[in-house]
């Protein structure tokens, strides 16, 4: 047979049995320990080794290490060969039979890390990642193998961390009581979190839903055990409850929440949504301008620009009030406005991951339909941020980066889910629902302002007239409690002029 093959082919048999031989070797592991591909052999994949070598050797082996910097090709790291880069992955997964790949690198460009995950999700192994660097940085996280976290849909969205002028919201905020209206909810609660490591001298924590409301105090006390925190249960819309709040406590720094945010409900509870959203963020913006807050910052919405359904109304009348308000009082008004948040209360992603669990279908209103995201924390810390550019009157706007197809962040969750789309689960094409738009509004157009902050611009300024405003406000209660829809609806358009209909802007954008 050999004198077949020739000498190259010997030659090519020899290294072959070799390489075998020595992968044979290498696998030669105790029942129930995890084969180990590490990437990365920066200070992360240093710290894991050397916690696996001490600690973690009945549950994990370290079976190959992959690197990017072609410098490294073979290098010896800490007692290990770099197999590669990062398209050698599947190829080394498989020929170590690797059940876990640690991502090791916590300060890496975000669309490298999304797509280094994506060539590691197409293996068969299990994918952990250490935390991002400002976590590590701040002390919230470790480099711990017990630390390392699935892969969800942020790693997948190609998304900066953000960096802040720390000291600047440590300004205003630290040693000043603040309340935050629905800090129960997914925005609120998070700048609860976020404010809560800025040392104020009270959190008041303001919701009508005790349950989350009751989860989170349990978890700061946890995380914050110097925290001064108070829950209190009401609704934006109770006057006589506000007022208690304002005089025990006197807050100084105000974030408005509490909203009802979801499209299809408010197009069939208009009159809900005038209350609580307009009602009820007069009713706060009043008490705070009376008891001489220092701040207040509304917590507003893309869906506010160029509006198509109820909600967005509600929440571009929201910001007229802050412009009214602001001209009235000591206390400045501003607002924040942003688009959707990944993995907020009724968003896509826990409908999606609802649905997956469940075998599908995965449903989608349109194929077509995109949406612009922003993570939770990043969004609640440049809500802050905006918060000490505030000098009164200002609609802030953040930017929410690349937009993407919601068709195509169903196929991504289903495979970080380990099934295949269209295969293992469908994805099913529902109809737009009413008020819903096909395609978002740019946020950021050439009228907008820069601030220090890459992330963070203001637009153009808009002046509205306090009397008016409640004057229109007053007209809007009084046809909400007649319970004539229609009605209410053409004075909540006469009243936004750029309230239109879904299908004006639907239409405008499937030709373009």
């Amino acid at each position: 047979m050999l004198l077949r093959m020739g000498v190259l082919g010997i030659d090519k048999f020899l290294k072959n049995s070799k390489r075998e031989k020595a992968i044979s070797v290498e696998m030669k592991i105790k029942p129930g320990v995890k084969r180990v591909m590490i990437i990365g052999t920066g200070d992360c994949a240093k710290i894991l080794i050397g916690e696996i070598h001490r600690e973690q050797r009945d549950r994990y082996k370290i079976v190959a290490l992959i690197d990017d910097d072609i410098r490294k090709r073979n290098f010896n790291f800490k007692g290990y060969k770099v197999q590669g880069n990062r398209n050698d992955i599947g190829q080394v997964v498989e020929e170590r039979r690797v059940d876990v790949i640690f991502f090791a690198i916590a300060n890496v460009d975000s669309k490298e890390k999304e797509k280094i995950i994506e060539l590691c999700n197409e293996t068969k192994a299990k994918v952990k990642i250490v935390p991002p660097l400002m976590d590590i940085i701040d002390g919230d996280e470790d480099v711990t193998v017990s630390g390392l976290r699935d892969v969800d849909l942020k790693d997948l969205l190609g998304r900066d961390e953000i960096i802040l002028d720390r000291e600047g919201i440590k300004e205003y905020l630290q040693g000043k009581t603040i309340l935050v209206t629905g800090g129960g909810g997914s925005i609120g609660s998070e700048l609860c979190r976020q404010i809560a490591k800025f040392k104020p001298k009270k959190l008041l924590i303001f919701d009508i839903y005790e349950n989350n409301a009751y989860d989170l105090q349990n978890e700061l006390r946890r995380k914050f055990p110097n925290l001064k925190k108070r829950v209190i249960i009401g609704s934006v819309r109770d006057k006589s409850r506000l007022k208690e709040v304002f005089e025990s406590y006197h807050p100084e720094i105000i974030f408005h929440a509490a909203a009802h945010k979801h499209v299809p409900l408010m197009e069939d509870n208009p009159g809900e949504a005038i209350k609580n959203n307009v009602v009820g963020t007069l009713n706060v913006a009043n008490c705070a301008s009376r008891y001489g807050a220092e701040k207040f910052v509304l917590i507003s919405t893309d869906k506010a620009v160029n509006p198509t359904n109820v909600m967005g109304a509600t929440k571009r009348m929201c910001e007229m009030i802050m412009s009214a308000m602001n001209s009235e009082s000591k206390t400045e008004f501003v607002a924040v406005r942003f688009g959707n948040v990944l993995g907020s209360n009724g968003s896509v992603i826990p409908l999606f991951t609802k649905q997956i669990k469940e075998g599908g279908p995965v449903t989608v209103t349109h194929k077509d339909i995109i949406r612009y995201f922003m993570l939770i924390p990043e969004a609640a810390q440049l809500v802050l941020q905006a918060g000490a550019y505030a000098k009164g009157g200002e609609v802030f706007v953040l930017d929410m980066g690349e937009p993407v197809k919601i068709y195509d962040l169903a196929e991504k969750l289903i495979r970080l889910s380990g099934f295949k789309p269209h295969e293992d689960i469908e994805i099913r094409v529902t109809g737009l629902r009413p008020g819903e738009k096909l395609y978002e509004e740019l946020l950021l157009n050439e009228g907008l302002r820069k601030t220090l902050h890459d992330k963070i611009f203001i637009d153009k300024p808009e002046n509205y007239i306090l009397k008016e405003v409640n004057k229109n406000i007053e007209e809007l209660i009084f046809m909400a409690a007649s319970g004539d829809r229609e009605k209410l609806i053409a004075k909540l358009k006469n009243v936004v002029p750029t309230f239109v209909a879904p299908e004006e802007i639907n239409e405008k954008g499937v030709r373009s």
